[in-house]
């Protein structure tokens, strides 16, 4: 049965730990040392933790201030755009002179040996990270596709809880499976090399259509008059593409992280798109959307937990996978045969 809210917040205080409710209570007051260690808190794989993260992500919803209106973009790009580089150099003036609070997500590919972050993008944005208005924090993407972390949206809503009202999300790669990063973004832009031609077909039709505004990086000494080439090119082919939003037509501007070409130029973009968005209501739309995305998301991810840590099912798994793996059964009736299992376990219970 449903417990009325009161409730749930009662159960939430007696069950949360002290260690946890103080973490909460330090993000909610802006700690930048608080909000890293709850982001780590979100991100862990071990069970306890994970428990704890999400009575802290509920304290925090319960009490957290709904003022004034945040923006999240993603920033995504092939490798070898530069994109750190420009988002360091557009966040920094951003946080120096537009009076932003701003937090950079990073998702970075996982080590196959460690699980860990491989480029660690932090230490290559020192002089953002240096700034007081100004959070960075790589993640690894734990193998997963999407381009995006496991709980980069958990990640997002404690940066917001902390006061910061601008959120940049660099996902990792460019192509179909990284289009998740729409989910849990406002707006979304590219960062693309000064190329065009077969580099403009290399890219996926998927992340193409998902965009809101291309950045054709690296405009700067013998490669300005490539890059102007390319901004031409990206806007034909933009053209020939259906907008996500009907209050936004993407666009391609050519920027420079070492002149700091295009950067005011991108600023401008952005806060133009969020304020069509804002007087169509069509953000908020979509963000309400998108919360029921992370909904399922979520129960995907605790559904998968949960099974394989239940014990009848790691009792049948080496016999099953024994079976699937030799052709005495097909993957999908082995599949079925676990779900039957772990229901009967669960309804026993």
């Amino acid at each position: 049965q449903e417990l009325p809210a009161p409730m749930v917040a009662l159960r939430v205080a007696a069950a949360m730990a002290a260690r946890t409710e103080e973490i909460a209570r330090g993000v909610l007051q802006g700690q930048r040392s608080a909000l890293a260690r709850a982001i780590t808190m979100v991100e862990s794989s071990n069970t306890d933790i994970y428990r704890q993260s999400q009575l802290l992500m509920s304290y925090i919803a319960e009490r957290r201030p709904r003022t004034a209106a945040t923006q999240r973009v993603g920033l995504s790009g092939p490798p070898g755009a530069g994109k750190s580089t420009f988002i360091e150099a557009l966040g920094t003036w951003v946080v120096q002179t537009q009076s932003r609070k701003l937090a950079v997500l990073t998702v970075d590919p996982s080590s196959s040996v460690s699980g860990g972050s491989i480029l660690g993008d932090k230490t290559r944005m020192v002089d953002l990270s240096r700034e007081h208005n100004a959070f960075v924090r790589p993640s690894p993407s734990s193998g997963l596709l999407g381009g995006v972390a496991r709980n980069t949206n958990d990640s997002v809503l404690l940066c917001e809880a902390a006061g910061y009202d601008t959120i940049f999300i660099e996902t990792v790669g460019v192509g179909q499976s990284e289009t998740a990063v729409a989910d849990m973004v406002d707006m979304v832009a590219l960062i693309v090399p000064p190329a065009a031609g077969d580099e403009l077909q290399g890219l996926k039709r998927g992340i193409m259509e998902i965009t809101d505004l291309v950045l054709v990086n690296k405009a700067d000494g013998g490669l300005e008059d490539q890059a102007l080439r390319a901004q031409t090119e990206y806007i034909s082919a933009l053209k020939l593409l259906r907008p996500r939003f009907s209050h936004w037509s993407p666009e391609a501007v050519c920027v420079s992280s070492v002149t700091r070409k295009g950067i005011e130029e991108s600023w401008s973009l952005i806060q133009r798109f969020f304020q069509a968005g804002a007087q169509n209501h069509l953000l908020q739309s979509h963000r309400s959307n998108q919360y029921k995305s992370w909904m399922w998301r979520h129960i995907e991810e605790r559904l998968v937990l949960d099974l394989r840590q239940n014990g009848r099912i790691a009792a049948l798994l080496p016999a099953i996978e024994t079976d699937v793996s030799t052709g005495k059964i097909t993957a999908g009736a082995a599949a079925d045969a676990v779900i039957d299992a772990y229901a009967a376990s669960r309804t026993q219970s």
